[in-house]
C-alpha cells in the first residue's frame, strides 16, 4: 500500500527531538500554519457544500457529521455549537463517532473499524432522503467513515466528504469533495495536528457559509443565537443594540416583548407592530433579516406618503 501524505515524515522531522524547545515550537507553529493554508484551495468546494446544507436545513431536514478519531473530535466542535451561535435546533444536528459515548473518555481506536457500528448508527439517527451528512477523515479511508457516508447516500442524503489525502475513497463517494492537502505532519501520522487544524477551519467555514444563507448572520451578528445564559443575554442585546441604533436597555426591553427572538426584536425597534407581525414579516424573506428591514421601512414609507396626501382636518378636498 502506498504511503499517504498524512503519515510521510515532514521535511524538518529529522533530528527533531535533539532541537531546542524554542525550535521545536517554532516548527510546530508553522506547520499549523501550513495546515490553515491548505483550506483556501478547498474554497470553491466548500462554497458548493454550504449550498446543500442550506438547502437540506430551509427544507426541514437534518444535517449529521460522521467520524473516528480526531477527526470526531473536530467535528463534534464544529455540530455542538451551532444552535447556541446559529440558533439551529438540537434535534436536527446529529453526530455520529466512532465508539459513541465512550469515545468523550477514551478515543480508542479500534471503533474507526467497526463498519456494522456506523451503519447502525446511520440508521439510529433517521438519516435519509432530505437530509445531509458530512463524512471526515484525515485519511479519507477510515472505514467508519467511508461506511457512513455510504449508507447516507443509500438512503438518498446528500453527501460531503472532508479528507487530507488526494484520491481518498471517502471523496470518491461524495457528493461534494472537499480535499484538504496538508503538508505532512511534524509527527508523522498525528494528524490532531495539521490535518486536525485544516478540518476544524474547513468545518468552521463550511457551517458559516451555511448559516449565512439561512438569514443567520447580518452584518457579522449573529442575529439567530439563542441567548441562553448571561453572557448570551448580553450579546443579544447589544446586537439589538447596534443594528437597531437603540441604547441597550431598550434593546433588552425589545428582547423581552420578542421573547429572546433577536431579529425579531430588531424588527420590532424598526415598527412592526407587535412581535406576531415581525415574525409573519420574515417567514416572508426566508427568515433573511436585511430584506424584512427593508419591508418595513417601505410599508412606513407608503403610509407617510398617504398620510401626506389625505386632506387635512377640516379641509375639503376638490
Amino acid at each position: 500500500m502506498a504511503e499517504t501524505r498524512t503519515e510521510a515524515l515532514h521535511q524538518n522531522a529529522e533530528g527533531l527531538d535533539i532541537q531546542a524547545p524554542d525550535a521545536i515550537l517554532s516548527f510546530l507553529a508553522n506547520a499549523q500554519i501550513e495546515a490553515a493554508q491548505a483550506v483556501r484551495g478547498a474554497i470553491p468546494a466548500v462554497a458548493k457544500a454550504a449550498v446543500i446544507i442550506a438547502s437540506r436545513l430551509k427544507s426541514g431536514g437534518k444535517l449529521a457529521y460522521a467520524a473516528a478519531g480526531s477527526s470526531g473530535l473536530m467535528a463534534l466542535a464544529d455540530a455542538l455549537e451551532l444552535p447556541g451561535t446559529f440558533g439551529i435546533q438540537r434535534e436536527r444536528i446529529a453526530i455520529l463517532i466512532a465508539g459513541g459515548d465512550e469515545a468523550f473518555r477514551t478515543l480508542a481506536g479500534g471503533p474507526e473499524d467497526d463498519i456494522d457500528e456506523a451503519s447502525a448508527a446511520v440508521a439510529a439517527a433517521g438519516i435519509g432522503e432530505g437530509d445531509c451528512l458530512i463524512a471526515v477523515s484525515a485519511s479519507g479511508s477510515t472505514p467508519y467513515a467511508v461506511r457512513a457516508i455510504e449508507d447516507a447516500r443509500r438512503r438518498g442524503a446528500a453527501t460531503i466528504a472532508i479528507a487530507n489525502n488526494k484520491d481518498a475513497p471517502l471523496l470518491r463517494l461524495a457528493d461534494i469533495a472537499i480535499l484538504l492537502e496538508t503538508p505532512p505532519e511534524l509527527i508523522a501520522g498525528s494528524t490532531r495536528m495539521g490535518a486536525g487544524t485544516a478540518q476544524k477551519i474547513a468545518l468552521n467555514m463550511l457551517s458559516t457559509l451555511a448559516a449565512i444563507h439561512l438569514g443567520h448572520v447580518h452584518d457579522g451578528y449573529m442575529v439567530n443565537l439563542m441567548a441562553d445564559n448571561i453572557k448570551l443575554r448580553d450579546r443579544a442585546a447589544r446586537i439589538v443594540a447596534a443594528i437597531s441604533g437603540r441604547d441597550k436597555h431598550d434593546a433588552a426591553r425589545l428582547l423581552e416583548k420578542s421573547g429572546g427572538a433577536v431579529k425579531t426584536a430588531i424588527l420590532l425597534a424598526a415598527g412592526a407592530a407587535n412581535a406576531d407581525a415581525a415574525e409573519k414579516i420574515l417567514e416572508g424573506t426566508g427568515q433573511k433579516l436585511r430584506p424584512a428591514l427593508s419591508a418595513i421601512e417601505g410599508s412606513m414609507g407608503q403610509k407617510a406618503s398617504v398620510l401626506k396626501t389625505e386632506p387635512e382636518k377640516g379641509q375639503q378636498g376638490d
